[in-house]
C-alpha cells in the first residue's frame, strides 16, 4: 500500500512539474558578474569593465557606464572587473578589482562617475549595499562590515563579525536587518544600525555557504554541502538535499516560493518554502549559476558567469 501512496505521489507531481526555458535573454558585452534591477531597467556589471543598462521591455542595452581601464606594469590596458552592483534613486554603486586585487568603488550618478574609495585603503569588498541616500554598507570576504557615511567621507563603524570567511550578504527589504552567510555554514542576522549580531542559525548547513536569500522573515541557504537550508521565523528549521553543490538560491517576495540551482547542469529548481514541495525546473545555463532574483511572485532573472541574463515567468 506504501509502494501505490509513493508512486501515485511522483506520478502527481511529474504530471505538475514542467521544464521552464527562458521567456527573454539579455546579452551583455562581457560575462555578466552581478545585476539589479530597478522598475523598467536592469543593470548588468561584467568582466569587461562596463555596466550595461538595459531597457526591460526590449531587452536592449540603453546605456553604458564604463570604468576607466586599469594600466598593468608593461603599460597594457585592461578592464576593471565589476564584482558588485547597487541601484537607489538614480545612483548606481559600483564595486570593481583593482590591479593589486584591492577594491575601487564607484557611484555613477547624472552621467557623472565618482570614485569614492580607492586600492589605497586595502579594502576586499565582496559587496556593498544602499542602505539610504548617505549610506553605504561594504561586506568584505574577511566577514567585515563597513557602515560608510558618503555625505561625511567617514566610517560610522567597522566591525569584524566573525573569523570565517563571508559566503553571501543580503538586507531586508527595510534595510535595517543584513543577513550574512559563512564558510563555517552559519549564517547571521545583523542589525545594520549597530553591527549587533541578532541571530545566528547553524544547524542545517555543515560547510561552506556561498550565498543566501531573505524576505519577510524567511533565510535560504546555497550549500556547498548540498544542502538547501530553510530558517523560517516561529517555524522548524530543514534543508533540502540537492546531489550536486547549490551555489545561488533566490526567494519570491512573499518568500513562499524558492529556487536553487540544481545539478551538474545547472539548472534552477523551484520548490514551495512551507511544503517542501518540489516544482518546475528552470532550463537553460551552461555555467555555474552566480545569482537568481525574484521581481515577483511569477517572475525571476538568473545569471550563469557569461553573457547571458535570463528571464523566467513561472505558471
Amino acid at each position: 500500500m506504501l509502494k501505490i501512496i509513493i508512486f501515485s505521489l511522483i506520478f502527481s507531481y511529474s504530471l505538475l512539474a514542467k521544464e521552464i526555458h527562458p521567456a527573454s535573454t539579455f546579452y551583455s558585452i562581457g560575462y555578466v558578474n552581478v545585476f539589479v534591477v530597478n522598475k523598467d531597467k536592469l543593470y548588468a556589471g561584467n568582466n569587461m569593465g562596463t555596466v550595461d543598462i538595459f531597457d526591460i521591455q526590449t531587452q536592449k542595452i540603453i546605456n553604458q557606464i564604463v570604468l576607466p581601464p586599469l594600466v598593468t606594469q608593461r603599460e597594457k590596458l585592461i578592464p576593471q572587473n565589476i564584482i558588485s552592483v547597487d541601484y537607489l534613486n538614480g545612483k548606481i554603486l559600483i564595486v570593481s578589482i583593482g590591479k593589486n586585487s584591492y577594491r575601487n568603488v564607484w557611484i555613477y550618478q547624472n552621467n557623472e562617475l565618482k570614485q569614492i574609495v580607492d586600492e589605497s585603503k586595502k579594502l576586499s569588498i565582496k559587496k556593498a549595499l544602499y542602505i539610504n541616500d548617505d549610506r553605504i554598507l561594504f561586506g568584505t570576504f574577511g566577514s567585515e562590515i563597513i557602515l560608510h557615511d558618503t555625505s561625511e567621507r567617514y566610517n560610522i563603524y567597522k566591525s569584524h563579525v566573525t573569523q570565517s570567511t563571508m559566503g553571501g550578504i543580503v538586507l531586508s527589504d527595510d534595510k535595517t536587518k543584513m543577513i550574512m552567510s559563512y564558510e563555517s555554514g552559519e549564517v547571521k542576522l545583523i542589525d545594520v544600525s549597530s553591527s549587533n549580531v541578532q541571530k545566528t542559525h547553524s544547524s542545517q548547513n555543515v560547510d561552506n555557504i556561498y550565498d543566501v536569500a531573505y524576505n519577510n522573515g524567511i533565510i535560504i541557504t546555497a550549500g556547498q554541502d548540498r544542502r538547501v537550508a530553510v530558517y523560517r521565523d516561529g517555524e522548524k528549521d530543514y534543508h533540502l538535499k540537492s546531489n550536486f553543490p547549490v551555489y545561488a538560491v533566490g526567494l519570491s517576495p512573499s518568500a513562499e516560493t524558492g529556487a536553487y540551482s540544481s545539478g551538474d547542469e545547472q539548472n534552477i529548481q523551484i520548490f514551495n518554502t512551507k511544503t517542501k514541495a518540489l516544482k518546475d525546473i528552470l532550463i537553460g545555463h551552461t555555467s555555474r549559476l552566480t545569482q537568481i532574483w525574484f521581481s515577483n511572485e511569477k517572475e525571476l532573472y538568473s545569471i550563469g558567469n557569461r553573457h547571458e541574463i535570463f528571464h523566467w515567468r513561472l505558471d
